[in-house]
């Protein structure tokens, strides 16, 4: 476990398997810490195959800081994965990420293709109903409660506690918010979430798709998933020069499924817990 400044941020994070190894980051999805349930599990078992493990705290995440100045929060947290694989001076590195994981994935390798080798994700979030519960999800909450109480109000919500216990810092980062400009930075970050017939990842324009020539490996979303729609993970497929479709290693209702377990770290539940599953074929896709 360590932390580094990236561009004026501290990001939380932690490196596993042989120093040697080839460079793995593993971005896991929501707003969810890197130590939930799955994600170091699947990290450990890339590192027990030789591979050098990057597990990080997005920031607004597990124990990283926070900002308001990027376009939206998938811009910030993109760019800061840059960033950390700069300062950490990885190179020639694999990506791998599923849910909000991929879109990150995808958009910061759009920023640094000379430097990824290959790219697995899945359960890649879109739609017009899934992006538009993203919005809400992610930012209705914090524009009612800066509304009625300003940033006080805000920094008791139970979507910042746990940032909150990990990272004292975070609560000192909100209450210095303006309200009224943090209520105009939410609408601007759900605004980015809108989905579009132009690209099924919000973020992602014509000229990211095409900087993306490596070889990805893509899961196709399971049909009743209305998160990440499968729609969505065949769009993607068709936009990307060099990828493959793999089905994945669950059935069709797998989101619906994970999606009723508990958020509960110390016994190692969560909807994240049987992403293990997925390392054979992901393990068999980055063999040179």
């Amino acid at each position: 476990m360590a932390r580094i400044d990236v561009d004026g941020l501290e990001i939380d994070y932690e490196l596993i398997g042989p120093e040697l190894g080839t460079p793995l980051v593993l971005t896991p999805g929501g707003r969810y810490p890197r130590d939930t349930a799955g994600v170091p599990e699947l990290g450990q078992v890339f590192a027990d195959n030789g591979y050098r493990v990057l597990l990080w705290d997005r920031p607004g995440c597990g124990a990283s800081d926070i900002a308001f100045t990027a376009p939206s929060e998938s811009v910030m947290n993109c760019e800061a994965l840059v960033g950390l694989v700069r300062e950490l001076g990885l190179k020639d590195i694999v990506m791998t990420g599923g849910s909000a994981g991929s879109r990150i994935t995808l958009m910061a390798a759009a920023r640094m293709p000379e430097n990824v080798r290959k790219i697995s994700i899945w359960w890649i979030s879109g739609g017009p109903v899934g992006l538009a519960g993203l919005a809400f999800f992610y930012c209705y909450d914090q524009i009612t409660a800066a509304s009625i109480g300003g940033m006080e109000k805000v920094v008791e919500l139970p979507s910042w506690a746990d940032q909150i216990r990990r990272n004292p810092r975070i609560r000192d980062i909100l209450l210095r918010q303006d309200p009224d400009e943090y209520i105009d930075t939410m609408q601007k970050w759900g605004k980015a979430f809108a989905y579009s017939d132009e690209s099924p990842v919000p973020g992602m324009g014509p000229e990211d798709w095409a900087r993306l020539t490596m070889p990805v490996q893509v899961f196709r979303s399971g049909k009743s998933d209305v998160a990440h729609t499968r729609r969505t993970s065949e769009w993607v497929h068709e936009l990307l020069p060099n990828s493959q479709m793999f089905e994945p290693p669950w059935g069709d209702q797998e989101w619906n499924y994970v999606s009723t377990f508990p958020d509960d770290i110390a016994n190692r539940r969560g909807r994240f817990e049987r992403w293990p599953l997925i390392a054979p074929m992901v393990l068999d896709f980055l063999k040179d």
